[in-house]
């Protein structure tokens, strides 16, 4: 009956399909059990329900909304106000020490999310510092920073629906110095830049007669992001996994091997490394993106954004005017001022646009650093 049931309520959304755009999505999702058999089944209930989203264009921010439900071992879910609304759990095994379930969702893309009609918003990611070098000794594995950045830079531009990443940076960057984050904001083009710093990498080891050791190693970093125009810290989290570290005490191991990367402690980075992407997606994407005039020759503007960001041709914004202030205080202030002021892309180039002043008589009024915003209809 109940299997009848279900039938009945997919053909039901088949038929609606093109009303209320649901969709059904079969996905298959892994992990590898480490800790216990819970946290995999979790971990591989979050990777089916990350590549349904993904693939049906939903706002894969809201994932960490339903986190606290999914820690709870059930075989079907349903959830109102969110974009998923039933997942059922079709089939779960465990082999070869990896879970592996195949998870049916229910899926209603919104059309309100804030990456749709939102230009990216660019981030610079800062090569992450091993904390502790003598917690590397075992592997060798003192490039990991490095590698790591490089894999999260990856992470953001090819798989962000509201952030594409310009490239990484050996620059130290610290909220403790907002004025060289700010300068190289500026040199890189981000509006924003992760800071990163790993804090444990340490192992414990089984020792086994019969068999070879086992060993598995932990992961932390302390993550920030940093805000481009003030140089402040506008996000902080910690990240903590372990997983088993399948290579020998002795060996040398290269962290920008695919050997690495396909190994189950490299897949736990691949994790870590979408779940920091994930949280900037639920902490970020609903900031306004805010193109800056950066030069002006008549009634023709030309800003900082451009194909790469989503910027088309017709597309129509606002301009603000910035400006800065004393306060009482005696400290420095920036604010930003509402115009009557708006334009229209004309032309369109990779990195940036050219926009036309709808209203040619108040051009002379525009300044460099003056900003946009998008007008959504």
């Amino acid at each position: 009956m109940k299997r009848a049931l279900l039938f009945l309520v997919h053909l039901i959304t088949l038929v609606t399909a093109p009303i209320v755009q649901a969709e059904w999505f079969e996905v298959e999702g892994s992990a590898t059990v480490v800790a216990s058999d819970s946290t995999a089944r979790y971990h591989a209930l979050n990777d089916a329900i990350y590549q349904a989203m993904a693939f049906a264009g939903a706002d894969i921010g809201t994932i960490s909304l339903l986190t606290e439900f999914l820690e709870v071992d059930r075989e079907q879910y349903q959830f109102t106000n969110h974009e998923i609304r039933f997942i059922e759990v079709v089939d779960e095994r465990t082999r070869n020490g990896k879970k592996t379930l195949r998870v049916r969702l229910d899926i209603y893309p919104s059309a309100n999310g804030c990456q749709v009609g939102q230009y990216k918003k660019t981030f610079l990611v800062g090569n992450f510092d091993i904390e502790s070098p003598q917690q590397a000794v075992m592997g060798q594995i003192y490039s990991l920073g490095d590698d790591f950045s490089r894999v999260l830079d990856r992470q953001i531009d090819h798989q962000s629906l509201s952030f594409l990443s310009v490239g990484t940076t050996n620059y130290p960057l610290s909220k403790n110095n907002p004025s060289m984050v700010t300068m190289v904001a500026q040199d890189y083009a981000a509006q924003y830049l992760i800071s990163g710093k790993i804090t444990d990498l340490t192992a414990t080891i089984e020792s086994s007669f019969l068999s070879s050791d086992v060993i598995n190693r932990q992961f932390a970093a302390d993550v920030s992001i940093l805000d481009g125009k003030t140089g402040h810290e506008v996000f902080r989290k910690n990240y903590r996994e372990i997983a088993r570290w399948p290579f020998a005490k002795t060996s040398l191991v290269d962290t920008a091997s695919g050997r690495f990367w396909s190994s189950t402690y490299g897949e736990m980075l691949l994790r870590v490394s979408r779940d920091i992407m994930l949280d900037l997606e639920s902490e970020l994407s609903c900031k306004i993106t805010l193109p800056q005039v950066t030069k002006v020759y008549g009634d023709t503007v030309t800003i900082d954004l451009g194909r790469i960001h989503g910027v088309q041709v017709d597309d129509e914004l606002s301009l603000w005017h910035t400006g800065a202030f004393i306060d009482q205080a005696g400290n420095p202030r920036n604010k930003v001022t509402a115009s009557n002021i708006t334009l229209k892309v004309s032309r369109v180039y990779d990195q940036e646009a050219e926009l036309k002043v709808m209203q040619p008589e108040l051009a002379t009024s525009i300044q460099l650093g003056d900003v946009m915003h998008k007008a959504v209809h």
